[in-house]
């Protein structure tokens, strides 16, 4: 697997970060972890085709996570003109939030029959989505949307990632990260108390019990970035947008 940090920011575009977005190729699947508003942009800049994304997997129902959607979705049917099917797998009621955003945003475009065929389907606890090889199983996490948050975990082949999504600490992250080759986990906050976000002072406390072979650090706050040279362990990594990791 190949990973490029299309978007690590928050949702208020700290540091001058874009929004949520990790572009993952494996093989020959192409497939996109959350899709923020900027996501379009972030893959331009990196020279990343949306036209070959295969199927978009949502963590939560935020628009920083999912809000790109709207925009990916006319960019396909009106400038790449998009043919190939598309998959997107979210949270409950992914496709309805979709239609009011879009609906909101665009009045109108969701009118249209699109020159592709979309799918939308729903994450299942204990359930994994199997899709090409390639596994997807969610564990909720705490994080209000409107639907259930999830922490996402990938399986290909003998190569594993996963992903808190927007969290604060639940000790279900250790059994989703374990033993995987990489995995992202939000670190909003260096040391204040906030609920429904990580802040790293917890995080750093949960290390041995996190298996994972290496931690990538992402969605941090202007307070978070100010502080980052001051977390040196070996493991963690600290993202960046347009960064690229070997899975």
């Amino acid at each position: 697997m190949k990973l490029t940090i299309v978007g690590s920011g928050d949702a208020f575009g700290s540091g001058g970060r874009l929004q949520t977005c990790f572009h993952v190729a494996a093989g020959d699947l192409r497939f996109l972890i959350d899709c923020g508003a900027t996501s379009l942009i972030g893959m331009a800049r990196q020279g990343l085709d949306p036209g070959q994304v295969d199927a978009i997997f949502i963590s939560h129902l935020h628009g920083d996570h999912f809000g790109g959607l709207v925009w990916w979705m006319l960019h396909a049917e009106h400038i790449t003109k998009r043919e190939q099917p598309l998959i997107v797998v979210g949270p409950r009621g992914i496709e309805a939030r979709y239609r009011a955003a879009a609906e909101a945003l665009f009045p109108g475009s969701t009118a249209k029959e699109l020159r592709f065929p979309l799918q939308f389907l729903e994450h299942v606890e204990g359930a994994p989505f199997e899709w090409r090889g390639l596994s997807c199983r969610v564990t909720e996490v705490s994080h209000p949307s409107g639907a259930p948050s999830y922490g996402l975990r990938f399986e290909l082949g003998d190569k594993s990632l996963s992903f808190s999504g927007d969290t604060e600490w639940v000790d279900a992250l250790v059994e989703l990260s374990e033993g995987v080759d990489l995995h992202i986990n939000e670190c909003f906050v260096f040391d204040e108390e906030l609920r429904y976000h990580t802040r790293w002072s917890l995080l750093r406390e949960k290390l041995p019990s996190i298996s994972a072979k290496r931690i990538l650090l992402t969605h941090m706050s202007e307070e978070m970035l100010a502080r980052a040279d001051e977390i040196n362990d070996p493991r963690i990594i600290l993202s960046k947008d347009g960064q690229q990791l070997e899975i």
